[in-house]
């Protein structure tokens, strides 16, 4: 037995998580495999439609085009990109609509308790906002993904307009990973051909102004990697993918998501997940679907978020409407699966500040429609 088969069953067999952050990245000699999951199989759907291990429960906490329970608020069509922030004893999960021209952002609030407290917007006249990412000031970089797209920075809790943040370049943005350490802001575009950045803030806490630079190296090939800078953000006369010729492409860059000195981002173009070491500046790869076998179950990849334990989750967008799991042993399997919404996709999948607490979108719903969309809440044992 190898030492990466050993460390994929342990990690099954104790119920908990060895590794993270870049011990997690640089504990694979080659991508994850399928395995059973540390939380055993998936039961039958629930009266959601949502398919769970043992102990686990799902609710809806709103739809599209209908009133969230206890407020007047209409609940935004084609909820896509989210993230959770601490709000006094509760917290907020915010999302984006991807919808184009009026796309937006909308935030849903809840108390200690879990029940919801309030709902509203707090971006209104973007354009087709589709992923993004949190900040460590407590802020949600939402991303246009269109051509010439902007990121916004907006304010969960209200009270605060949201500002475009033109220094951090117009592309087709897709996702953002705010690494503290670097003082860097990581970001995925959404082309076949796309690139990996990152915005180098001249203040960190401020995105105002800054420098936005384009990850080097050999397209499609692991190992050490250099940024260059790119010396037209606004993307207008020469896209910004195309202005260094050293950038390393990559096809369809998706969701992003940043722990311990590691930022994960994934390609739906290929079906991957990509780890970039920081501290080492290498790159490697996570999950290949190419590499995974026949019955591969991660396919269609998009967002990504992670738990304190080190657990990566991965979300669908088409495939078999899962959310699967990878773990720090190596191993991915199903964590969840929606039944009857074969249209649409996963979207948003996002924790509590507590980690008991899962937020998704199935975006379209079982119509397939934007104004179906349908969001959810997970809870129970979750490996904390």
């Amino acid at each position: 037995m190898n030492r990466r088969t050993l460390l994929r069953l342990a990690a099954a067999g104790t119920g908990t998580a060895v590794f993270s952050g870049a011990i997690w990245e640089t504990a694979l000699a080659a991508p994850a495999q399928p395995g059973p999951s540390p939380y055993g199989a998936l039961g039958a759907a629930d009266a959601n439609g949502v398919a769970l291990p043992s102990g686990f429960t799902s609710r809806v906490v709103a739809r599209s085009g209908q009133t969230v329970a206890g407020t007047s608020y209409r609940w935004h069509a084609a909820p896509d990109g989210g993230a959770c922030f601490p709000n006094g004893s509760g917290w907020t999960y915010v999302s984006n609509s991807e919808v184009p021209l009026v796309g937006g952002v909308s935030a849903l609030r809840f108390n200690a308790d879990g029940s919801i407290a309030s709902a509203g917007s707090i971006l209104s006249g973007s354009s087709s906002n589709c992923a993004g990412g949190p900040t460590p000031w407590g802020t949600w970089l939402s991303c246009e993904e269109i051509p010439l797209g902007r990121v916004f920075e907006t304010y969960p809790q209200g009270g605060t307009s949201a500002v475009g943040r033109a220094a951090m370049g117009r592309f087709k943005h897709e996702a953002a990973a705010c690494d503290p350490v670097r003082r860097v802001v990581y970001l995925t575009e959404d082309e076949t051909d796309g690139c990996f950045y990152r915005f180098r803030p001249r203040t960190w806490g401020d995105l105002s102004s800054g420098t936005l630079e384009v990850l080097t190296g050999t397209t499609g090939a692991t190992g050490p990697v250099g940024w260059a800078r790119i010396p037209y953000t606004d993307g207008l006369f020469w896209a910004t993918r195309n202005q260094v010729s050293a950038a390393a492409h990559f096809n369809g860059g998706e969701g992003c998501y940043y722990a311990n000195d590691v930022c994960y981002f994934t390609t739906k173009g290929d079906n991957r997940v990509w780890a970039y070491d920081a501290a080492a500046q290498s790159l490697s790869l996570v999950y290949d679907a190419a590499q995974a076998g026949a019955n591969a179950p991660l396919s269609g990849l998009d967002n990504i978020t992670g738990s304190a334990t080190g657990d990566l989750f991965v979300a669908e967008d088409g495939g078999n409407m899962e959310i699967d799991i990878i773990t720090p042993g190596g191993v991915v399997a199903p964590f969840l699966r929606v039944d009857g919404h074969s249209g649409s996709e996963i979207t948003g999948p996002a924790f509590n500040p507590a980690g008991d607490r899962l937020y998704f979108s199935s975006q379209r719903g079982a119509s397939n429609s934007l104004l179906a969309g349908v969001t959810f809440e997970v809870t129970g044992p979750f490996r904390r």
